[in-house]
């Protein structure tokens, strides 16, 4: 049997200089709307623009060599793509705090950004083989329902924040523990979807045109479903419910190709949601604030609204989604433009509402094309999930890019008003450190699958005078 040498095939250099020119051009475009944001409040360039320009550039620099020398096969989109969405957000937040919005930051958000960078340097370099987490699926899912489950166990002191106990506040020090809990969860289903599958799959009983699975297979879906509920209960948190029943649900149907799994989803969710309604008052007053935000909102008879604007924080609900969609019909088609609006008349533009505050300024075009570069990181990560060559790193996959635009749906759907606002933060540009982190890990993870996706097998070399040896 003949020995033969391989060499892995190298990166070719086209693709490195695109993504390192989409790269430069998405620093380009930031720092236009950050000068574009200067000349509108105070008619100058801000005198730090250089500065921040040097550092975002340096920052994704160094991104960017850790990528070409750890995963040189990864997308090339997915990272400039990122870095154009995270620096919009990073604008925005500028142009809050040069309105006086109370609690916008963009220093913290700049210190998150690179923190984040940072993680997803680190992910890239110590996790070589996402393979592995296979392995860690059962203590993914232990690790992810200890996260959800720490701040319902503390006082309300340490974790709730308008009446959402989702937080771990200790002196200055906050963490969101739910934003990393999505990621342990997301790998526990698709190492379980992928040893159950076959199981999953498995037809019962046909009801009209869908084949309904067996009773005994309901099983995880009835847990996962009691879990999203006890998390709405416990924690009065829609947004975190919402995301992993739906991200299960996906998950679930990507595994098995069955619509009937999608249906039972949407059932138990919605019974489950309505019942909650008529139960918890919380619950009841977002889908009250749904219905009708012009109005305000009540708990039983005795009404919690007795300021305009309300300060209760009770009660804002109905508030902040009123003057979303004032913003919304002040920007109209082209918007107001950058520094130009009024986003600090919406409450918590920084975060829960900064869509709408981009709304105002940027008009629907801006809307759309922030949407378009959503829609087109969300398809480079369905990609990975289709070429993929595993079943593991399939579902894998495929879950972290739904839970990407199932968060977006979620919270873009809220601050229009087309479902009930749920409090969950937009992608990459809402102040926080929590949600950055984690996404920017999320990222990470689907660049490591897409490097491993899309690099070819070695290629072996053979030379004239290599020497053979035959064994019998």
């Amino acid at each position: 049997m003949a020995e033969m040498l391989a060499t892995p095939v190298p990166m070719p250099a086209k693709r490195r200089v695109a993504q390192l020119v989409l790269l430069a051009i998405a620093v380009l475009i930031i720092m236009g709307a950050y000068a574009n944001v200067g000349l509108a409040v105070d008619g100058k360039v801000p005198a730090g623009m250089l500065a921040y320009g040097l550092g975002l550039g340096g920052l994704m620099l160094a991104a960017y060599l850790v990528l070409a020398k750890f995963a040189p096969w990864a997308d090339p989109l997915i990272l400039p793509l990122v870095t154009l969405i995270n620096g919009l957000g990073l604008v925005m937040i500028y142009r809050l705090e040069s309105a006086d919005m109370k609690g916008a930051s963009a220093a913290n958000q700049i210190m998150w950004t690179g923190v984040g960078v940072v993680m997803f340097s680190i992910t890239l370099i110590v996790l070589r083989d996402h393979r592995m987490l296979q392995r860690l699926t059962y203590t993914a899912g232990a690790v992810g329902l200890v996260l959800l489950a720490i701040p319902a166990l503390l006082p309300g002191s340490l974790s709730e924040v308008q009446g959402a106990k989702i937080w771990i506040r200790v002196g200055g020090f906050s963490i969101q523990p739910g934003e990393f809990a999505k990621l342990a969860l997301v790998v526990f289903f698709a190492g379980y979807l992928v040893a159950k599958r076959d199981v999953l799959a498995l037809a019962g009983r046909r009801l009209l045109f869908i084949d309904l699975p067996r009773a005994r297979d309901l099983g995880p879906v009835l847990v996962t479903w009691g879990l999203s509920l006890l998390v709405l209960v416990f924690e009065k948190d829609l947004g975190t419910s919402l995301l992993l029943f739906g991200t299960f649900i996906a998950m679930l149907y990507i595994a098995t190709q069955r619509t009937s799994w999608v249906l039972i989803g949407i059932l138990l969710f919605v019974g489950g949601a309505f019942l909650a309604g008529q139960v918890f008052d919380h619950v009841g007053a977002r889908f009250d604030a749904w219905l009708d935000p012009s109005n305000p909102v009540y708990y039983g008879t005795a009404p919690v609204c007795l300021e305009d604007p309300p300060g209760d924080p009770m009660c804002s609900k109905s508030y902040q989604i009123m003057q979303g969609l004032f913003g919304f019909g002040a920007g109209g088609i082209l918007g107001t433009g950058l520094g130009q609006g009024h986003p600090d008349l919406i409450p918590l533009s920084f975060s829960d509402f900064i869509f709408a505050a981009t709304g105002e300024e940027l008009g629907l075009t801006g809307l759309m094309a922030l949407l378009m570069l959503y829609a087109l990181l969300v398809e480079r990560g369905l990609r990975t999930s289709l070429v993929a060559r595993d079943p593991f790193s399939k579902l894998l996959a495929g879950g972290l890019s739904f839970i990407l635009a199932w968060q977006v749906f979620i919270i873009v759907g809220g601050v229009t008003n087309l479902i009930p606002l749920t409090g969950l933060v937009t992608p990459f540009m809402s102040q926080g450190g929590s949600a950055l982190l984690a996404n920017w890990i999320l990222i990470a993870l689907l660049v490591r699958m897409s490097d491993a996706a899309r690099r070819p097998p070695p290629q072996a070399i053979q030379n004239e005078g290599l020497t053979q040896v035959f064994q019998r």
